[in-house]
């Protein structure tokens, strides 16, 4: 197991250039010297905006992480996620729970004025996801920059992802297959909620009343099931996905799947599942194994790009909006 996880590992090209999943000619490239000239600055700038914000809210860290997953999982990494108008995906049911839209806007405005027209806020929230990952305990991973800023952003799309913490384990593999990841990338991403939090809302089903019986999941360990009827008497209320150590990347994500102590059905079922099951164990057993690992996804999921006839990308000087014509 551990050979063919390692197998899996993203390697870096020779002339440390990458391309998108679906370019042909090699127009869109991503390279980690794209700003060495025009902006060296920037990721010295993108540190220390984001160790600003996060010395006041460290729960930012992790809505960051899952502001780049929203948006790349879309239309690729193209910032469409933030782009804020009647209709777009972040108007959208299933993105009323992102953050962290002020920080990234904080990031852009300070670029603008060390090298304005050159950031694209597609490179600043993919490098965001990485700084936020470190400053958690996570592993750090070099981003290629050169993304481009989406000019197309729908709700509707952003609506038809199943995202609600309740999905099946074959829904969730098509949509990650669909962007050209895999199901090791899958149970690696989702390792993410080693950190953050998740409303009560979202698993009330689970407590009270699984798939209508009036009876709770029979696959929360039941000591956890007492913690979370206690913790989450309302909806609103929020609740660590990791219970054991929730402010430190780490593998405990694993670990707790495997007694029972996964916080959203989709992520526990992902320990019930022939396809997954595997590879949470592995995971919990071996940590630095998950870290190696979900660098190498991550790195996969920022790169990928789905520019189109109707959208080729520009770099917006607001990232809420797209440029005037």
């Amino acid at each position: 197991m551990l050979a063919l996880l390692m197998m899996a590992a993203v390697a870096v090209p020779a002339d440390n250039r990458y391309y998108s999943k679906n370019d042909d000619d090699n127009d869109d490239s991503l390279s980690f010297s794209y700003y060495h000239s025009s902006c060296p600055k920037l990721e010295k700038i993108i540190h220390n905006k984001l160790h600003q914000w996060f010395k006041n809210d460290s729960t930012l860290a992790p809505a960051l992480i899952r502001l780049h997953f929203h948006d790349c999982s879309l239309r690729g990494c193209d910032a469409s996620v933030l782009l804020d108008h009647a209709g777009s995906e972040r108007t959208a049911v299933a993105s009323k729970s992102l953050r962290g839209f002020e920080v990234i806007d904080d990031i852009k405005a300070e670029l603008e004025k060390h090298c304005p027209r050159t950031v694209s806020c597609a490179d600043i929230l993919t490098a965001a996801a990485r700084d936020a990952t470190v400053a958690a305990g996570g592993p750090f991973w070099q981003v290629p920059y050169g993304r481009k800023d989406g000019r197309v952003s729908r709700a509707d799309e952003a609506n038809a992802v199943p995202m609600s913490g309740h999905e099946r384990v074959t829904d969730m593999i098509e949509l990650f297959q669909s962007k050209g990841l895999s199901i090791l990338d899958l149970v690696a991403l989702l390792g993410a909620h080693t950190i953050g939090r998740s409303t009560c809302g979202a698993l009330q089903h689970r407590l009270f009343n699984c798939n209508g019986t009036g009876k709770p999941d029979p696959t929360v360990n039941p000591k956890y099931l007492n913690f979370l009827r206690r913790k989450c008497r309302w909806a609103s209320e929020y609740v660590e996905l990791d219970a054991r150590t929730p402010e430190d990347f780490d593998n405990q994500y694993y670990k707790n799947l495997e007694k029972k102590m996964g916080l959203l059905s989709s992520d526990q079922m992902l320990y019930s599942d022939s396809r997954t099951g595997p590879l949470v164990n592995a995971f919990a057993n071996q940590p630095e194994l998950f870290r190696h690992q979900f660098t190498a996804s991550m790195i996969k999921l920022g790169n990928i790009l789905e520019y189109s006839d109707e959208d080729d990308g520009e770099v917006r000087l607001n990232c809420n909006r797209v440029n005037a014509n």
